[in-house]
């Protein structure tokens, strides 16, 4: 197998090469922020799952920075059922962000492999 020097290769395939790794870090950045919103929206979903099993005259509280602020049932399932919307939104948007990016990552991949085949049968 040859060994192609970064330095000898055209200006276009630097820039691709360049572009490719830009594009995985931020598919990595993508990851990380789709799985942050889906541990966001279980720790959301278990949160509304438990409030349904209370009463509805039951004593609820929620996490305010270090303190913990009393709420009525109603309003804080409303609360979290609308933060649920928004979370499903933001995962549908982080996942068609992700596979776009995926699908360039791909192109990019071929092309330069293609123009490193080439310069090594070359």
């Amino acid at each position: 197998m040859s060994v192609i020097d970064f330095e000898s290769l055209p200006e276009k395939v630097k820039e691709q090469v360049m572009r490719l790794q830009q594009l995985q870090n931020t598919l990595q950045a993508l990851v990380l922020q789709r799985q942050s919103a889906e541990l966001e929206l279980r720790n959301v979903e278990r949160a509304i799952e438990e409030l349904e099993k209370t009463s509805d005259d039951a004593v609820v509280y929620k996490s305010a920075g270090p303190l913990l602020v009393k709420r009525d049932k109603e309003s804080l399932v409303k609360e979290l059922s609308e933060r649920k919307e928004i979370l499903n939104a933001r995962l549908k948007v982080l996942e068609r962000q992700e596979e776009r990016t995926r699908e360039r990552i791909r192109e990019l991949q071929s092309s330069v492999q293609k123009e490193l085949s080439s310069r090594i049968a070359g």
